[in-house]
């Protein structure tokens, strides 16, 4: 999360000169007690709100592109014409101020009321229904409601809570840096305001596609207009001995994140299985607490399969100065009590293990009911997949991606909400393609990658600056394209490098 490091100073109720705001650019100042940026783009005058409504990531710090503003920290985007957040992983409004030129100065006047505008959407289905309580069906709820449609809406959701802010799990959350009440994506009220039917603790155990109906593990049946599995992923399980026990713990859930918290508490030894972001961001939580941590993973760098050589040893060299210790080229063999045995024959004296070696795409559901699939729900470009009116989002689809000019399957939090939003909006009857540039960030310890693009292979590795300065940035090449770029200390960049892989495009 990220604050400003200081009350800006600069009244802007009391004037700015113009001359100081050049096109694209932004001035950060306050009007009374609220923080306010005023930006000039097309030859206009906005003024919002200055901090991100996802983490407060500070908006003065991020890019202008057309009639929009978009956060440094996580690639949030808003409208600066309504305030409203047009991608995730915002999805609440800033607010917007009235500006005035006079002669050479400029002067934010009072703040504007929200507009509402009621919309009508093309296509009214009979009633919605969402399969899966994670990112993309909490934004495909939140935008099928933005988007003026009332009738029936439910989410059946296999998690006992309400939707969460997941990636928080592993980070701050898992590392005492953040209390409960920060989890929620939203209030409990939320979901009685909008009028959204929320069964938790619920499973769908199969579909009719034809005769538009879903039968629950209660064995009641629900009926549909349109509907969205949204079912993600779950951590890979495997078969060692021993890890069937409660030693062994897994990281997906608001419950899961919470058993580690309780066990961490009395915790001094933990063993992490697997090298993956989300193991590294335990081994980061949990050595935030003190813990020792020993992490065991098959390959010889961490993250090398996703984000090459030098930036795996760079990663590693990181948690090494933390107090980590890698056990690389091992596999955990089997856990019995408190000992853990690699592949090797060494043994580890652990008081709990954390699995993190991945995950897979919840597909089962898919399966049955006689969709198509390629290692995934697949999809095509509105995100419907071969059923009418079915859709689909999130970790468990693939996908056609016009940057790549290939089929991809993502497990990023951001893709997710982001695919939730335009299949709400296509269930609606938009005929919009899903076209994002996939994007994540990790955290390692106060240190952010941010992530933009796709690349599952690569010719060639390009690094811009230093990582050990933790200042650069890594563009993955195949032939003279660009398929993504990682950057560690520019967060602009990264924006930079999301707003040039948009304007280019597959055929």
């Amino acid at each position: 999360m990220s604050e400003q490091k200081k009350k800006p100073t600069i009244d802007l109720s009391k004037g700015v000169s113009a001359a100081g705001l050049e096109e694209g650019g932004i001035i950060l100042g306050h009007v009374g007690d609220k923080e306010v940026v005023v930006v000039r783009s097309g030859g206009e005058l906005f003024a919002v709100g200055a901090n991100c409504t996802h983490y407060r990531g500070p908006l003065a710090e991020g890019l202008i592109v057309g009639d929009t503003i978009r956060c440094p920290l996580h690639h949030a985007c808003f409208s600066l014409r309504t305030g409203d957040a047009l991608r995730a992983p915002a999805l609440d409004p800033i607010a917007c101020w009235r500006v005035d030129r006079e002669g050479d100065r400029i002067f934010v006047r009072e703040k504007l009321s929200a507009s509402e505008q009621p919309k009508a959407p093309s296509t009214r289905p009979s009633s919605i229904l969402i399969v899966g309580g994670g990112a993309a069906g909490v934004a495909a709820a939140e935008m099928i409601r933005r988007e003026g449609y009332d009738g029936p809406l439910t989410m059946i959701s296999a998690d006992s809570d309400p939707p969460v802010d997941r990636p928080n799990l592993s980070k701050d959350y898992l590392a005492g840096e953040a209390q409960d009440d920060w989890i929620p994506l939203w209030p409990g009220e939320f979901y009685a305001e909008k009028k959204i039917e929320m069964l938790l603790g619920r499973r769908v155990t199969s579909i009719d596609p034809a005769g538009k109906t879903v039968r629950l593990d209660d064995g009641s049946q629900r009926s549909f207009g349109a509907l969205l599995l949204a079912t993600g992923a779950d951590p890979v399980r495997l078969p060692i001995p021993g890890a069937d026990g409660k030693q062994v713990m897994y990281l997906r859930s608001f419950a899961d994140s919470r058993a580690i918290v309780e066990r961490a508490k009395n915790a001094r030894h933990v063993v992490v299985g697997g090298a993956s972001f989300i193991g590294l961001e335990v081994a980061a939580s949990l050595r935030a607490r003190g813990i020792d941590v020993d992490v065991v993973a098959p390959e010889s760098t961490p993250l090398e399969r996703v984000m090459g050589v030098e930036v795996g040893r760079w990663v590693r060299s990181m948690h090494e100065a933390k107090g980590v210790v890698f056990h690389l080229g091992q596999t955990v063999k089997a856990i019995d009590g408190r000992t853990v045995a690699l592949s090797d024959g060494t043994t580890i004296d652990a008081d709990f293990v954390v699995m993190g070696v991945g995950v897979k795409p919840a597909t089962t559901l898919a399966e049955q009911a006689g969709l198509a699939m390629d290692r995934g729900i697949t999809v095509n470009e509105y995100l419907e997949t071969s059923a009418a009116g079915i859709f689909a989002a999130g970790d468990a689809a693939r996908w056609p991606d016009p940057h790549t000019g290939e089929r991809i399957r993502v497990e990023h939090w951001v893709v997710a909400e982001r695919m939730g939003q335009v299949a709400a909006r296509n269930m609606l009857g938009a005929r919009e393609r899903f076209d994002a540039v996939p994007f994540f960030w990790s955290m390692h310890y106060d240190t952010a990658i941010r992530y933009v693009g796709h690349a599952e292979k690569w010719d060639a590795v390009q690094i811009s600056g230093s990582l050990e300065s933790s200042d650069c940035s890594v563009a993955y090449k195949r032939g003279e394209k660009t398929l993504a770029v990682a950057t560690i200390g520019r967060n602009l960049e990264s924006l930079k490098a999301e707003v040039r892989m948009e304007r280019t495009t597959q055929p």
